[in-house]
């Protein structure tokens, strides 16, 4: 089975196994909270504005942004793989159809990207960032826009993109006037 059969696979088991009105109504609100890191940037912006968090916030702009030039304006067009949707004539879509790739996930890094820094900053707010986070990225399988695959890579490059801003960082930036 090729990646794609697996993911097709996966896609389908979750319409055929999991779709019902209540998923149907609440996969859209949940993915639209991902919607151009809408969210996220609302963490962000809350806890600058907060002394003692003003440093996580920081690092989480900074992390969002970088994954933002990374999935949408390397990989997404370098990688161009169609969505889903497009491919299976028979799936129904419950939320507009989005008009760029699908290869990788960006409500998925962007989600991942936020939930990494609280985590590596130890700060607690990570556990119900990363059940939210966990709802977005499922929530852009079960409404058949990105595929498996897509959602992992979201995964892996937020995270690894947030790595590498919180450990790889000019210490003394953030410390002097924070």
């Amino acid at each position: 089975m090729t990646i794609t059969q697996t993911d097709f696979f996966i896609l389908d088991w979750i319409q055929n196994s999991l779709k019902n009105p209540v998923l149907d109504a609440v996969m859209p609100v949940i993915t639209h909270l991902g919607d151009g890191g809408f969210i996220w940037i609302l963490l962000t912006l809350i806890l600058i504005v907060i002394p003692r968090t003003r440093k996580t916030g920081i690092l989480i702009g900074i992390s969002l942004a970088a994954g933002a030039v990374a999935y949408l304006l390397i990989l997404k067009p370098i990688i161009a793989r169609p969505r889903p949707f497009t491919q299976n004539p028979a799936a129904v879509l419950l939320i507009k159809p989005p008009s760029d790739f699908s290869f990788p996930s960006g409500h998925t890094a962007c989600a991942f990207s936020a939930v990494a820094v609280l985590f590596f900053r130890q700060n607690r707010l990570w556990i119900p960032a990363v059940i939210l986070a966990a709802a977005i990225a499922f929530s852009r399988m079960y409404l058949y826009v990105h595929f498996p695959t897509d959602v992992l890579a979201g995964i892996i490059i937020g995270t690894g993109v947030s790595a590498v801003v919180c450990f790889i960082k000019p210490k003394e930036t953030l410390n002097k006037s924070y």
